[in-house]
């Protein structure tokens, strides 16, 4: 069995993009940012035998505020610059009462099912109350970075600045 590190898009590999003072995702590949020292975070977790996904809710699509041909071309382009295994996307809303969409765990589970992880042995790396909820429904170890400005509903396991700090705890926890 493999294990993983899920990973959250938005706030955690990249920034959001300000619009009227609060953060969005980017609508295209022009308006993406990759957070600083995230692919070299992604390049040790991945030597060290991590398989890395990325598990993210894209409502902004449904919502009007992004194309499905915005949000493809940056997982193109992530996956053509990031040691990335898989890209998993939830389009849904909430009032669409998906599987799918964190803080359900529709998205790490599938995910487990197509490439054998472990996900006791798994850790989910996000910025928001609904990735640390979908990591725990999962049975991962849930870990809360750049801590986006809202009430956390459900409590992380660690709570570190960012990407590079968790992949840094990953790795010394693994090696334990």
């Amino acid at each position: 069995m493999n294990r993983a590190v899920f990973l959250d898009r938005d706030g955690v590999l990249n920034r959001g993009v300000l619009q009227d003072g609060h953060p969005f995702a980017p609508a295209s590949v022009t308006e993406f940012e990759l957070m600083p020292g995230a692919s070299d975070a992604l390049a040790r977790l991945s030597a060290a035998g991590f398989l890395l996904i990325v598990a993210t809710n894209q409502p902004d699509v449904v919502r009007g505020r992004a194309t499905r041909a915005g949000v493809d071309s940056i997982h193109d382009w992530m996956r053509q610059h990031l040691p990335l295994t898989a890209i998993r996307v939830c389009f849904h809303d909430d009032q669409d009462l998906c599987a799918c969409r964190k803080p359900k765990p529709g998205l790490l589970v599938a995910a487990a099912v197509d490439y054998e992880i472990q996900l006791e042995r798994s850790f989910m790396i996000g910025d928001r109350w609904r990735d640390i909820g979908a990591g725990k429904a999962a049975g991962c170890t849930s870990i809360l970075v750049n801590r986006f400005p809202e009430p956390l509903q459900v409590p992380p396991d660690q709570e570190l600045a960012d990407l590079p700090a968790a992949a840094a705890w990953i790795l010394s926890s693994a090696r334990k």
